[in-house]
């Protein structure tokens, strides 16, 4: 029954199935859009914006993010992968395509007059049982496969990327090198470890080949020390070379505010009756921002970083102190250097008295600050802070876009390490999972003496998307590849003997079935849970919607009311 009615408010509701429907078939579409660019040879996307920037991607977020997506039910699957991203960060092709099957199945069962609310039921409780099923038979334990789980785990992460190929082992290597040297064990658990893979910074840098990207032990600035530009040459030359370029234990001061010569704020006026005291003003003016160095000094600092500028009478006094000065460096940046040396950073030097104050206590401490020349542009870096330790990646590459890439990528692979090594717990990949959860969960629904074992059944034929598309996108037959797992993972779990067959999943490369253990094909366990469990609840949140209320843009009223009708 559909029932389209004009609203006294200026809009349109429109109720019944076809709402659901239509709902159903958004969300087809903005899965039918990423579908191709899943698994280890799925393909790229291209996307320009309004102003012609390009973006080549497979990565399922960031090709939703940059599309212009304007209907509701649609911006859910946006959101649920965005979701995804910062949850798990990797993923996300997956759970969009599972939220979009589940939705495709739930639409059927409601057309054969099965309530929404059995549907809803239903798929909650089967994603409940999955879970609860990965957790108690489908999970390994990192600490009994070894070091080399971790890098597997990341090479499988990387293998649906542009460094997935021969360049995969070297960038897997250089990610859990990085993830490991930032690590710090809890305060409640010495044993257990935090990895805060925001400490480690990435730099791009066009030139060379992806495979001379490098580790740096120490957070990197893509910014220069201020120089002193004078119009003569030789003067110029003098002065950039008395700015230090290394500082051995450096005492650090974090500044959010410009160091330029104090100027007037805007509306203010000076009226000066003798013009001699002309002169006096503009010392003033000189005097206020050398006595602020001058604090700053004092304190002990011979490093300051700020995110203005700093001008070159201020060089001229960091010079003579003999401290290094560095500029325009980004707020986000210098809140962690922030936190790693334990800095104050602070928007200016007024204390609660309405005076300048810069106290020992609000420097932060490292090891070393120096400058070093990479690819054409000098970076700052910064070793040994005090609080947390950081590491910075420089990628190489050959072009804009493939560097973009490279680093979304590795900061996928960042994200595998972080969840891999904190859960300790990981899956077997190529399609094991959702093929096991298949067999598991239809076997499961015949337990279940209600309307319910018909969504639980939908819910168990909807993973199955994941295996198929794999074998699509790679140009094998899927329908004999997905047949011949499910074979494996039935007979896995009817017969004791074949338990082993449980870690059984697709070999792309070769169009066979493979123990995706064996083979170092592993995933965290987190990125499976969390896709399903977010994909079920998205696609409950559209399954609910029965009723779409539009209001209509309010017309401009260019009479204003009447009160400019013409005489």
């Amino acid at each position: 029954m559909t029932t389209n009615l004009q609203l006294a408010v200026g809009g349109q509701r429109v109720t019944g199935d076809p709402v659901r429907t239509q709902n159903v078939l958004a969300c087809a579409a903005i899965s039918n859009v990423i579908k191709s660019s899943l698994g280890p040879i799925g393909l790229d996307k291209m996307l320009v914006d309004d102003i012609g920037d390009v973006t080549v991607t497979n990565d399922g977020a960031t090709i939703l993010k940059l599309l212009e997506v304007e209907h509701p039910a649609a911006k859910v699957l946006v959101d649920l992968a965005q979701l995804q991203d910062e949850e798990v960060g990797d993923g996300t092709t997956t759970v969009v395509l599972i939220a979009a099957e589940l939705l495709r199945n739930a639409d059927e069962l409601v057309k054969c007059k099965i309530h929404p609310t059995s549907v809803i039921s239903g798929y909650r409780l089967a994603c409940k049982e999955a879970c609860k099923y990965i957790q108690e038979y489908l999970t390994l334990n990192v600490d009994e496969l070894g070091k080399d789980c971790v890098v597997n785990a990341v090479k499988t992460a990387l293998s649906s990327k542009v460094i997935g190929g021969d360049e995969s082992d070297f960038f897997s290597n250089l990610v859990v090198e990085a993830a490991m040297a930032v690590r710090f064990p809890k305060a409640d658990d010495k044993t257990q470890f935090v990895y805060p893979i925001k400490n480690i910074r990435i730099l791009k840098a066009m030139g060379k080949s992806t495979k001379e990207s490098l580790i740096v032990h120490g957070y990197a600035l893509n910014c220069m020390i201020a120089h002193q530009f004078i119009h003569n040459l030789k003067l110029t030359i003098s002065i950039c070379l008395a700015m230090p370029k290394s500082i051995k234990n450096a005492k650090i001061a974090c500044l959010d505010f410009s160091l330029q010569k104090v100027k007037m704020k805007l509306g203010v006026q000076v009226l000066i009756s003798d013009p001699e005291k002309l002169e006096a003003v503009r010392q003033k003016e000189n005097d206020i921002i050398k006595e602020r160095i001058q604090k700053i000094v004092a304190a002990g600092a011979n490093v300051i970083l700020t995110t203005g500028s700093i001008d070159e009478q201020c060089s001229k006094y960091m010079i003579e102190a003999g401290i290094m000065g560095v500029r325009r460096v980004k707020k986000q940046d210098l809140k962690r250097i922030a936190k790693a040396t334990g800095a104050t950073l602070l928007m200016s030097l007024s204390n609660m008295e309405g005076d300048e104050t810069f106290e020992t206590t609000m420097l932060g401490e490292a090891e070393e600050v120096y400058v070093e020349r990479i690819s054409d542009d000098e970076c700052i870096l910064i070793k040994g802070t005090k609080n947390q330790n950081a590491a910075s990646l420089i990628l190489r590459g050959p072009n804009e876009y493939f560097l973009d890439e490279m680093e979304r990528s590795i900061h996928d692979s960042l994200c595998v390490v972080k969840r891999v090594m904190e859960s300790k717990k990981v899956v077997p990949g190529g399609g094991a999972v959702e093929a096991a959860l298949s067999i598991y969960l239809e076997s499961f629904a015949t337990t279940i003496s209600s309307r319910e074992q018909l969504a639980i059944a939908e819910f168990a034929k909807s993973l199955l998307v994941i295996p198929k598309t794999l074998a699509t996108n790679a140009a094998k037959d899927a329908t004999d590849l997905v047949a011949k797992l499910r074979a494996y993972h039935n007979s896995s779990q009817t017969k004791k003997e074949h338990i082993h067959l449980k870690w059984v999943g697709l070999d792309l490369s070769e169009g066979a079935i493979r123990d995706s253990v064996k083979a170092g094909v592993l995933e965290p366990s987190m990125s499976k849970i969390k896709s399903l469990k977010f994909a079920t609840e998205a696609a409950i949140t559209i399954l609910r919607i029965d009723d779409l209320i539009k209001m209509e843009p309010q017309k401009e009223d260019r009479k204003y009311g009447g009160c400019m009708d013409e005489e």
